[in-house]
């Protein structure tokens, strides 16, 4: 599981003496504990490795958007913290797919599911990300599937 990896790399960090990254282990599983506790009122709980990825995907997604209005503003010294602790979250990530990968996986949706026009992206998107939301960005998949369905 992608939380007992976390804790073990808790551990490792700790008895290893590295400060920078057990910072950053402990702000991730801070932020699992957060989302926990959020879900205690929940219906429906999604399952934990979904939940961990959904969390760092959330946190990496913070950490490029701070980078860069860091070093918009000249502050390249918190832009490398922020960087650092990046490429922590980086490491529990699973392996993103490439963009010919998702689109590939676009079109096949597409042909499943019979999408024509614009008025069918939510379900290509919503049906994208049951199948591959740990493994891509949303962010950039939405636009691409945008591109697709008006070409």
């Amino acid at each position: 599981m992608l939380r007992d990896s976390i804790k073990a790399a808790q551990i490792a960090a700790m008895k290893a003496g590295d400060k920078p990254r057990l910072a950053a282990v402990r702000l991730i599983l801070a932020k699992l504990k957060d989302k926990d506790i959020e879900l205690r009122t929940a219906s429906v709980t999604p399952d934990d490795d979904v939940l961990v990825v959904d969390v760092l995907q959330k946190m990496a997604k913070q950490r490029r958007e701070s980078i860069a209005l860091y070093e918009q503003g000249g502050r390249q010294e918190l832009a490398d913290v922020e960087s650092a602790e990046l490429a922590v979250i980086e490491e529990f990530l699973p392996r993103q797919m490439d963009e010919a990968a998702v689109n590939a996986a676009i079109g096949a949706i597409i042909a499943e599911t019979g999408a024509a026009g614009m008025k069918d992206m939510g379900k290509v998107v919503g049906a994208l990300k049951a199948r591959h939301g740990t493994e891509i960005d949303m962010g950039k998949a939405s636009a691409l599937v945008k591109a697709a369905l008006s070409a």
